[in-house]
This record gives C-alpha cells, structure tokens and sequence, in this order.
C-alpha cells in the first residue's frame, strides 16, 4: 500500500526587499514548516541538537534514521513554504509506483529563489551546495539580481546535502552574509543515500525544469504556473548509485507541466527544447555517464538536467505542446541495479 501525505498551504507573509517592491517573504512563509518539523522530530525519527557555533543541526540521516514522510516535509521546507509535496501512488514504472508530486503556487520564486541548490559552502575537506529559504537572506548568487528579489529575517534555514555536519567556519560564512547570530541559523542535512535525501531530491523535478527554461533565456515572468512529479527510487548506501538514481529519477521518469504567458510558439520552442532527450548525453544511466566524464559534473552536457517529459501550456492562446518521454526501461536498469 502507498501512502500519501500532503500539507497546509501557509499565508505568504510580505517584506520590503531591497528593492523596495512588497513581496511574499520566503523566512515568513517557511517558519511554520520548520518549527512542525523541529516539533515532530522524534515522530519523523530526526536528530535536533545544537552544533557548531550553537547552530540548530536537524539530523534527517546522517546519524537518524529520517525517513519518507520527514523528506516530504524538508522538500516543502526546500521550496520556501510556498510548495506542496504530495507522495502518490501511480503506475508509470512498476514497481516503483510512487511519485513525489509538486505543485506550488509561484514557482519562479519557490523552486529558484529557494529550492535550487545554489549558495556554494566550502571549508576545509567540507563541501555542500545551499538551497533553501536562507539563500535569499544572502542573496549571493547573481540569480537575485535577475528575480529582482531579497528577503530579510532573523532566521536563516538552509537544506544542505550532506553526510557530515558543517564546520564552524562554514556556519561563520552563512552568519556573516546573512547578517544573524550563528544560533538563529538551522541546517538541515540529508543525506544523498538517506530516505529523506531521496525524496526531497526527486521533488526538485519541477525545479529542474526551471532552471533549464532559465538557461534557455525563457522570460521568467512568463512562467504563470506549473506541477511536476518524478518516482521515488530505492536509496543505496553507496553514494555515487544512490546519486546516479535520484538524478535517474528526474532525468528519465520525471514529468513537468508548465503553463506560461506569451506567443503560442515560444511556449512549443521551449516544451521541444526542455526535456532531458535534447542532450547529447541522454540514454544512460547518469551514474555511467558520470564515470565517463571522471567524475567531473562540469563535464556532463547541462542540457541534461531537466525532465523526460515536459508539457508547455501557452495559456493566452489554450495551446499545448509535449516533448519528450519516459525510459521505463533505463529506469528499471537504474533502480534495480
């Protein structure tokens, strides 16, 4: 039997950024999510405990146990509250039958102002990429001056995918460019072979999307709405195939609808241009794909992160386009591997 989870929808709460422009606040909106899940912990088989620089560290799998329903929530966490993760039973890639499904209600803001993984935290032997709420606190990516966006809070939540907890200097950095005391940040950690690293990785499908129709110089204000779902893979405690499947997931069994503003033909350009099968290096498994470029993700097309299937809706006109489509056999070979 599949489960299904889903969660209230919180009441975006408005800020003044820096450019003066009231928008929703992704610290505002997130705070409910996060004090459930600190809340829940024991529930969610979490570990909360004070860290470096007595920052709040939420365990979901590095020592704990964490699990599908505690990934469900850090990947609404992910999308700065403004996000509904579902986990669905369907009957795409039996028999891995369930979907991590995501919707939301601003989806430029949630998946790339908040979800992507973008702030790059380094100390030492310790590297992790940022995503969450916090990074628009920061704002040190060069996306923010595009979005027109910066929040304000005086707390700072970020989702780091990880297997060790960050040094004290890593803390520093994010304390500094946040303008917060280190003890008002919380870093929660997920591991890429943990229950909760899994689902919360496949839920950046829709994610994915935009940030390939980004690259593609789509308008982005042009992006009205959009829903996205992708299978839950097994995990592996082998990092580089529990990372091959989560990539797997998207890559070869996800599925994103958008629904855009704008000329009937630039929304067909774009649904022939997104899906993952416009790259040169589609049809393998990315864990091969990734050994053959010696580990080097700078060395892999990017045109390959996206979704199998995309479907662009041109709402002014009530046109749809789809490109694209699932591999049920290479994810079979991916996760049964």
């Amino acid at each position: 039997m599949t489960s299904q989870a889903t969660s209230q929808a919180t009441s975006p709460a408005l800020t003044t950024p820096v450019d003066a422009a009231p928008q929703i606040s992704l610290a505002t909106c997130v705070a409910p999510l996060v004090e459930a899940l600190i809340r829940d912990a024991d529930a969610l088989r979490l570990k909360v405990s004070r860290g470096p620089r007595d920052a709040l560290i939420v365990d979901a799998g590095i020592t704990a146990a964490g699990g599908l329903e505690a990934g469900r929530r850090i990947a609404e966490i992910c999308l700065g509250g403004l996000g509904r993760v579902a986990l669905v039973p369907a009957g795409r890639f039996s028999p891995w039958d369930t979907l991590a499904s995501v919707s939301t209600s601003d989806p430029v803001l949630a998946c790339l102002g908040s979800q992507y993984a973008g702030w790059s935290l380094a100390a030492g032997d310790f590297f992790a990429l940022g995503s969450g709420p916090g990074r628009a606190i920061a704002a040190v990516e060069t996306l923010y001056g595009e979005l027109g966006y910066r929040d304000r809070g005086e707390k700072v939540v970020l989702v780091l995918e990880t297997s060790v907890v960050p040094p004290a200097e890593v803390v520093d950095e994010i304390a500094a460019r946040c303008a917060v005391a280190p003890s008002d940040i919380t870093l929660i950690l997920t591991p890429t072979s943990s229950l909760a690293g899994t689902v919360q990785i496949v839920a950046r499908v829709l994610e994915v999307a935009l940030h390939k129709a980004h690259a593609l110089h789509f308008p982005l204000e042009h992006i009205a709405d959009g829903v996205g779902s992708a299978p839950i893979c097994p995990p592996s405690p082998d990092f580089l195939t529990a990372m091959g499947r989560t990539n797997d997931a998207v890559l070869y069994g996800g599925d994103v609808h958008l629904f855009v503003h704008g000329p009937a033909e630039a929304a067909k350009d774009l649904a022939t241009r997104l899906p993952s099968l416009a790259s040169r290096d589609y049809g393998r498994p990315f864990g091969e794909i990734f050994a053959g470029y010696d580990c080097d993700f700078y060395k892999v097309d990017p045109l390959l992160f996206s979704p199998a299937r995309v479907t662009v809706t041109a709402i002014d006109h009530g046109e749809s386009f789809t490109a694209g489509g699932f591999d049920p056999i290479l994810i079979a070979r991916s996760f049964g591997g």
